[in-house]
């Protein structure tokens, strides 16, 4: 049956090529009331994709809350967020979805706000060009210069520059051309060639979707010409095989299968594979798509993998080619984008996430972060929010990788806090350092439990965590003593005299103590693996610190003891006389005064000095060690 005249063969045939339509993703960007949500609106009101309903709507928030006089805002169309229109800026990435006869897109509305360059970050992540906007009377900003930066950073090669609000300044061409150059100046520093400058006025479309006649001196192509045109043929599918496994399938006793997206190259039935890091080898038996069984499958689709071997697959691990395996390390450099208002610290240990794989990444050191006014290199101990800083990573476990312009799925990480599970930051491996692939461990014969049987004793780490004055050293004083007259093997850490020696080149900045407590974690590891009793007395004002201390040895071995004394009577007791100086601020950054103790949540031990004499703590520890059995006593 006919409809409208349109025959099926027509009608499937037309169809068939909108399935067909190349899909192109894309970011715009640029410096607060560059006119980027209005841009974007005028390419969906273009592109028809905007219904009835939708634009009486429009019409209605325009008079309501627009900022053209009544006139049908555009910008209304994206900013969703109530405060974005209060405010009139964009705050959140909104995503959107248009299309032409000629091909499909997604486009990304980032901020501009420097506070938001985390969010625009987000949205550049997965693109494949940028539209950078830059308001003709401002020309080439701060933020213009940073997202650039940022885009040539993510790997986005291809760069439209929308010189748009050309109608308040008349559609001047010696303005145009000197925006034009001062920009590509700009991004021949920073590796973007592929960049197309259009003159343009998102408010009344001109050179959007059509040629007005207000720029008679311009040639190049419209907005839309440009989108349409530009050539995202990706190289993914021509490189090796990578499928990061998201899960393993056992939906009964006979079948067993890794499925994930595959993020590069091509899988056919008999292919041989390589599971990394393991490094088992094995050949591909069956693919499926969905409950589809097929004979190959490509970059970018989703898929259950049937090995022909019983080889050990797992979330986190990777199926590679096996004549083209990816690198496996432990030791990175990488760049790194802050995105947390508490700074990121060299020594602080962070979740990293790569692909699907999950460790413990630890910052030594920060080499330096990035001016991105001059691009000049500055030397950093701390990155601050919105910095970009170039660092090496140490990792708890190693993992596959590719650098991040060979392959951003492999190459790309975020930086998860500990406690908060807050994302922190966005980074790009860049390459393996020579240590990762020189140093090896040792294996021994002698090990920990030879050492431990050797002294009668399980070894352990005794943490005594605190404010100053609060007793610590008294109680591990004590402690010790009545160990070592029982015969145990012990050693006393104390926070003083560890500054004497090992951490004298330390202060007391928050970078300094975070590197204070993860060298004495480390030393405290290496004595748990000499088969001591380890008693650390520190402030270690810290929580993320003390659990990286407490994942350095094993379930069991390690007993947090907070000893818990208000400020108040810490402060009387004062037995340095370093509140005092503190108060006066003759001494810096104190924890209590001016930097802060983040208490234990869920200590092993609590010793309240306010009702326990430090012997009744000391005994306390004891016992509890005792019922551990830590202490066996005849």
């Amino acid at each position: 049956m006919d409809v409208i005249g349109i025959g099926n063969a027509d009608i499937e045939s037309y169809l068939r090529s909108q399935e067909q339509r190349s899909l192109l993703r894309f970011i715009t960007c640029g410096s607060v009331d560059d006119g980027k949500s209005t841009l974007i609106g005028r390419l969906l009101y273009d592109s028809k994709v905007v219904f009835e309903d939708q634009l009486a709507a429009l019409a209605i928030d325009s008079r309501r809350v627009g900022t053209r006089g009544g006139e049908l805002d555009f910008a209304l169309l994206v900013d969703g967020l109530s405060a974005e229109r209060e405010q009139g800026i964009t705050i959140d990435v909104a995503y959107r979805f248009f299309s032409t006869d000629k091909r499909h897109f997604i486009v990304a509305d980032t901020p501009g706000h420097e506070q938001y360059t985390r969010n625009m970050v987000t949205g550049a992540s997965t693109a494949d060009l940028a539209v950078i906007l830059i308001d003709a009377r401002k020309g080439v900003l701060t933020q213009t210069r940073r997202h650039s930066f940022l885009v040539s950073l993510l790997g986005i090669r291809r760069v439209i520059v929308a010189i748009n609000k050309m109608d308040l300044v008349d559609y001047a061409r010696p303005i145009f051309a000197q925006i034009e150059r001062e920009y590509k100046e700009c991004a021949a520093r920073i590796g973007l060639v592929d960049v197309t400058c259009i003159p343009v006025s998102a408010i009344y479309g001109h050179n959007i979707a059509v040629r007005g006649d207000t720029t008679p001196w311009y040639e190049g192509p419209t907005l839309f010409e440009q989108l349409e045109s530009v050539d995202v043929a990706g190289l993914e599918t021509s490189r090796p095989f990578r499928l990061p496994v998201q899960w393993v399938n056992r939906s009964d006793s006979a079948f067993r299968g890794s499925a994930g997206l595959i993020v590069s190259g091509t899988v056919r039935v008999g292919d041989p594979v390589r599971v990394l890091p393991s490094g088992i080898d094995s050949r591909v038996e069956r693919i499926l798509v969905g409950d589809q069984e097929v004979e190959a499958a490509v970059s970018g689709q989703s898929v259950t993998l049937m090995l022909a071997d019983d080889v050990d697959v797992s979330r986190g691990d990777m199926l590679v080619a096996q004549d083209a395996p990816p690198s496996v390390a432990d030791q990175f450099e990488a760049t790194i984008v802050w995105m947390h208002a508490r700074p990121l610290l060299q020594g602080r240990t962070y979740l990293m996430k790569v692909g699907t794989q999950t460790v413990s990444a630890t910052v030594s050191p920060i080499k330096h972060k990035i001016n991105i006014n001059t691009l000049e290199h500055v030397a950093a101990k701390k990155l601050e929010l919105n910095d970009i800083g170039v660092c090496a990573l140490e990792l708890s476990r190693p993992v596959v990788f590719e650098p991040y312009r060979e392959n951003r799925d492999l190459g790309g990480f975020i930086l998860v806090d500990r406690l908060t599970n807050t994302t922190v930051g966005a980074g790009l491996l860049h390459f393996a350092l020579r240590r990762s692939q020189n140093v090896r461990w040792q294996m021994l014969d002698v090990d920990k439990l030879a050492r431990a049987e050797q002294k009668g004793q399980k070894p352990c780490v005794i943490w005594l965590t605190g404010l100053s004055g609060s007793g610590k050293s008294t109680i591990a004083n004590l402690l010790e003593k009545r160990l070592h007259a029982l015969g145990r093997h012990t050693y006393l850490l104390d926070g003083d005299n560890v500054r004497h020696g090992l951490n004298k080149d330390l202060g007391f900045t928050e970078a300094d103590r975070v590197e204070n407590i993860r060298r004495i974690a480390e030393v405290s590891r290496l004595m748990v693996d000499a088969g001591l009793i380890v008693l650390v007395s520190f402030i270690s004002p810290f929580r993320a610190e003390r659990r990286v201390a407490r994942e350095l040895v094993q379930t069991g071995e390690f007993f947090e003891v907070f000893v818990d004394t208000p400020l108040d009577v810490a402060e009387r007791r004062d037995p340095k006389g370093l509140y005092k100086k503190a108060r006066r601020g003759e001494l810096k950054n104190f924890t209590g005064v001016d930097s802060p103790y983040e208490e234990p949540e869920h200590p092993e031990i609590r010793i309240d000095t306010t009702t326990q004499s430090p012997e009744e703590a000391a005994d306390t520890i004891f016992q509890q060690l005792r019922r551990a059995g830590i202490v066996d006593v005849e």
